[in-house]
């Protein structure tokens, strides 16, 4: 049962704080010390940097607005006749923590595959808004439309992927509505969801809407699951086994009202893993993650 017709998700509004916060808290089931697996994406990421240039990877970082916070990490296959697929990569931290440094982990899979990779780097909670971070996505995946012909992309071949909170970005980043920050109006081919918080209104009031600062209104503006869905683009939905409950339920109601728009969708648990390692398989071949999402950057035979 749901509070509303609009909102799927199990009553929390009958939840206590407390309850709302062991809800929303993804290290609750791993005993708590989430920072190991923040040392994992930083480790993941600097060998990644290396081995991509090792194969022929050309880094680079793109600004798509005035900040330091506002850029773009790019690594481009060597050239080839044919234009690279991209996947471009939001990351999580609640809006508040990490950045595109640490988030590079898919870097060198996609490189060895002739696919080019972006992480997007935007400005963190609290100097900034929910609303002004979705916005500053969808500029940075602007940018990249419009650049691709420069760059040897293929603007046809763009998939864009979140974790956590990065999930509910890139949930933002593939609406049919997110189309008026694109050149030509043009969409992601995919979009490659993990873990993701699509209904933001059960966070207010807990600890982790300190920093973000939205009411009622502001969370349900910024909730993909209450926007039109109606022209989403394809999506792959997932989550780790060792998740709360709720974060589970977050990715089935947004899988099940993305399908009920009309939009393809693939759902699926990933065995084994939790809400913070679940993305390391993000272009990881033989994982069911990896292999999801390769599939979809795969070149045209």
């Amino acid at each position: 049962m749901s509070d509303s017709p609009s909102d799927p998700l199990p009553p929390w509004r009958h939840w206590s704080t407390a309850e709302r916060e062991r809800a929303y808290s993804p290290s609750s089931v791993i005993g708590g010390d989430y920072r190991p697996f923040i040392q994992a994406y930083a480790d993941r990421s600097a060998q990644a940097r290396i081995d991509a240039a090792r194969l022929g990877g050309r880094w680079q970082r793109i600004a798509y607005a005035p900040s330091p916070s506002q850029g773009i990490e790019l690594c481009l296959p060597p050239p080839a006749d044919r234009l690279a697929p991209l996947l471009v990569f939001i990351h999580g931290g609640y809006w508040q923590e990490l950045d595109a440094e640490r988030s590079l982990f898919a870097a060198a899979a996609c490189i060895r595959r002739g696919m080019a990779f972006a992480a997007i780097d935007y400005t963190l909670a609290p100097q900034a808004r929910v609303g002004d971070i979705v916005a500053e996505c969808r500029q940075a995946l602007g940018l990249l439309f419009a650049q691709a012909p420069a760059l040897g992309i293929d603007a046809h071949r763009v998939v864009v992927a979140g974790s956590s909170a990065g999930g509910h970005l890139a949930a933002m980043c593939a609406l049919r509505e997110a189309t008026a920050a694109y050149p030509a109006g043009r969409q992601p081919a995919a979009a490659v969801l993990v873990s993701g918080v699509f209904w933001l209104e059960p966070l207010v009031g807990t600890g982790i809407n300190d920093a973000l600062g939205m009411d009622a209104a502001e969370a349900r503006a910024a909730s993909p699951g209450l926007q039109a869905l109606a022209g989403t683009v394809p999506a792959l939905v997932c989550w780790g086994e060792h998740e709360t409950a709720a974060f589970k339920d977050q990715s089935r109601a947004y899988a099940a009202a993305l399908q009920d728009a009309g939009a393809a969708v693939r759902t699926f648990e990933v065995a084994g893993r939790n809400h913070f390692d679940v993305i390391l398989d993000l272009a990881e071949p033989g994982t069911t993650l990896g292999a999801g999402t390769l599939a979809i950057l795969a070149p045209d035979p």
